[in-house]
C-alpha cells in the first residue's frame, strides 16, 4: 500500500522556521514527482511546492517563493519542506502526496502566531 506520512509541524511565531518531512513507502519513490499541499480552515486546498526526481525541477506557489525550499532524499524515501520567514497566512494542515495520482498522506499542522 502507498503510504505517505507528513511530520514536523508545530506552533511557531511570525518570522520563524519549520522543517516538514514526508516519509513514503509502498511505491518506488524516485519514480515520481512528490509535492506538498496545504489547507487552511475554510479555504480551498492549495498546492505549495513539488519536486521531480529525475531532473530535480522544483515548483513553488507564488505565496511561498523565496521563503520555502523543497528537497528530497531518494535514498531515504523522504521529501522535505524547509519553511522560513513564516507568516500567519501559512497556518494550515500540510500534506504530502504523489503528483498526478491523488495519493496523499495524513497531514501535519502548522500554526504561525502573530
Amino acid at each position: 500500500d502507498v503510504q505517505l506520512q507528513a511530520s514536523g509541524g508545530g506552533l511557531v511565531q511570525t518570522g520563524g522556521s519549520l522543517r516538514l518531512s514526508c516519509t513514503a513507502s509502498g511505491f518506488t519513490f524516485d519514480d515520481y514527482t512528490i509535492g506538498w499541499w496545504r489547507q487552511a480552515p475554510g479555504k480551498e486546498r492549495e498546492g505549495v511546492s513539488c519536486m521531480s526526481s529525475r531532473d530535480g525541477q522544483r515548483y513553488y506557489a507564488d505565496s511561498v517563493k523565496g521563503r520555502f525550499i523543497i528537497s528530497r532524499d531518494n535514498a531515504k524515501n523522504t521529501l522535505y519542506l524547509q519553511m522560513n520567514n513564516l507568516k500567519p497566512e501559512d497556518t494550515a494542515m500540510y500534506f504530502c502526496g504523489i503528483m498526478g495520482t491523488g495519493s496523499r498522506g495524513q497531514g501535519t499542522l502548522v500554526t504561525v502566531s502573530s
